[in-house]
């Protein structure tokens, strides 16, 4: 019964207190560095406008404080916006207040979201796979079984 409520407030539109409770829940972390990830709407798996440029988000962002950098992250191969960007700014208060002022704001039509950027996690390289030799000189294989040098 529950549920058919819950579903019935989407359907109608009354959504806005769950987007609500989303966006408050994205907002309790805090700030460590002035660096702000911007992204999409997680609940419609939508990104950021593909249309939003450096420029449209430096404007966008330029009235909190003094920007360092903003950027629209690109796909290498297409040229197209990933979805998402990074703004940086001189301050962790001007990125605090930025955050507040643009956190579930509409940008090129979409709504964004502003989080504290995460420091890019170091992943070492992958290892090449080491094939044991026997004293026969054969190696395994692992897809065909044994095969002769």
């Amino acid at each position: 019964m529950a549920f058919s409520s819950a579903f019935r407030r989407i359907l109608n539109g009354s959504s806005s207190m769950v987007s609500s409770q989303i966006a408050s829940a994205r907002f309790s972390s805090t700030l460590t560095a002035p660096k702000l990830f911007i992204s999409g709407d997680s609940v419609n798996f939508a990104g950021l406008n593909r249309n939003t440029t450096d420029e449209k988000l430096r404007e966008a962002f330029t009235p909190f404080g003094q920007l360092v950098e903003a950027k629209v992250i690109m796909d290498r191969a297409t040229q197209r916006s990933k979805g998402f960007a990074f703004v940086t700014y001189a301050s962790i208060e001007e990125a605090e207040k930025a955050r507040e002022g643009m956190n579930a704001k509409f940008l090129d039509g979409w709504v964004i979201f502003v989080d504290p950027a995460k420091p890019k996690e170091y992943k070492p390289p992958p290892q090449p796979e080491s094939q044991q030799s026997s004293e026969f000189g054969f190696k395994t294989n692992k897809t065909i079984g044994w095969c002769g040098n």
